[in-house]
């Protein structure tokens, strides 16, 4: 299966300016532009994943070809890069739209609340409109797809998957315990450590220390990934991660139970960011809802070799809504009237994997306003 992913899966690669920022995106399939391609029949859905920290796209290309695969090539997989974690190589051409040059350029965009602004941005100049969407956020990715949702209650969102979620109390966890006094109290001596041992370093032996450290991990990366010895990229990982440890503390309750009939939870039972004892609190506290734990010993940084099993979850979990996408009189109907239920009326997580009650994606008020 990997080898035929890796030989007939093309990923395209591009960098957009977005609200400032130069970004990264990772296509899978031959979309490229929604608004713009005419080569191809546009689709009625996009798979959108947003990684965790650091934000580099090209980690989760194994992940988004097995989603493609399993969807029969049928819906596009994007990957976005969090603004400021990959630069452009100096040859590479920035692309950009009329909409992002007339936009506000977003405060604080490498931060928490920043880069959270920086995906809906993307969404605004790049999706259409009326393009429905699965939201796939791993790690602190899940996070921003909660907040995202919260935010602009009006996406389009069939479904949004939290994987590995760290919503809460990340400070806490035994990693938090760790990465909280290093990100916080010495993030100013881990940027000048960055600098000295990298910014004179030449690009043969970043390119080297890379490869050598992605082949005893097993991995194999189509991008290169010399991002990750880039002072300036570094500096944003680790201000990203501080913010993490300070502002991800209470669970936002009121933002799931406003979208809980379309979020599905996925725990580790070997996650040290998001320990069991908070599945067990949130399966508690929202007994109705989708909230999962892995019984496969996945780990949080799945992206590492469980692509194909996480793959196989959420596909698994969207056969029957995707069964319908294309099927008119349904696209119709759920522009119309599907919103989530109300908490009390929502059923147990195996009713409402019937095909008739899977939610789909709604615009408020937006018939009106056309």
């Amino acid at each position: 299966m990997d080898s035929e992913l890796k030989e007939e899966i093309p990923v395209h690669e591009e960098f957009v300016l977005c609200s400032g920022a130069e970004t990264q995106v990772l296509k899978c399939g031959p979309w490229t532009d929604f608004f713009y391609d005419q080569s191809v029949k546009r689709p009625k859905l996009l798979i959108f994943i947003i990684p965790g920290n650091p934000g580099f796209a090209g980690f989760y290309v194994p992940f988004a070809k097995a989603l493609y695969s399993l969807t029969n090539r049928r819906f596009p997989v994007w990957i976005i890069s969090h603004a400021g974690h990959v630069l452009a190589p100096k040859d590479k051409k920035i692309l950009k739209t009329s909409e992002d040059s007339n936009a506000q350029e977003i405060k604080d965009i490498y931060g928490l609340n920043g880069q959270i602004e920086h995906k809906l941005a993307f969404l605004r100049t790049h999706v259409p409109k009326d393009m429905k969407l699965v939201l796939i956020g791993h790690s602190i990715g899940s996070y921003f797809t909660l907040q995202m949702l919260k935010r602009v209650p009006d996406l389009p969102v069939i479904r949004a998957y939290l994987l590995c979620p760290t919503i809460e109390r990340m400070s806490e966890s035994p990693n938090g315990r760790i990465a909280t006094p290093l990100l916080c109290w010495f993030r100013y001596v881990l940027y000048a450590t960055g600098y000295l041992l990298f910014k004179p370093c030449p690009e043969k032996i970043k390119s080297f220390i890379i490869k050598r450290g992605l082949q005893v991990m097993n991995l194999e990366n189509e991008f290169s990934p010399l991002n990750l010895l880039e002072p300036f990229c570094l500096a944003n990982v680790a201000y990203l991660g501080g913010q993490e440890m300070m502002e991800v503390v209470k669970r936002d309750d009121e933002a799931i139970k406003e979208h809980l009939c379309k979020l599905t939870f996925y725990y580790s039972t070997i996650d040290s960011w998001c320990p069991k004892e908070y599945y067990e609190d949130i399966k508690k506290d929202f007994p109705e809802g989708d909230i999962r734990l892995c019984e496969k010993n996945i780990p949080h940084a799945f992206n590492i070799h469980f692509n194909q099993e996480m793959a196989d979850m959420i596909v698994d979990s969207l056969k029957d809504v995707l069964s319908k996408i294309g099927n008119a009189s349904w696209h119709y109907h759920s522009l119309r009237t599907m919103r989530c239920p109300s908490p009390q009326n929502l059923k147990p997580p195996d009713e409402r994997f019937s095909s008739d009650l899977l939610p789909t994606f709604w615009w408020k008020n937006q018939i009106s306003r056309d």
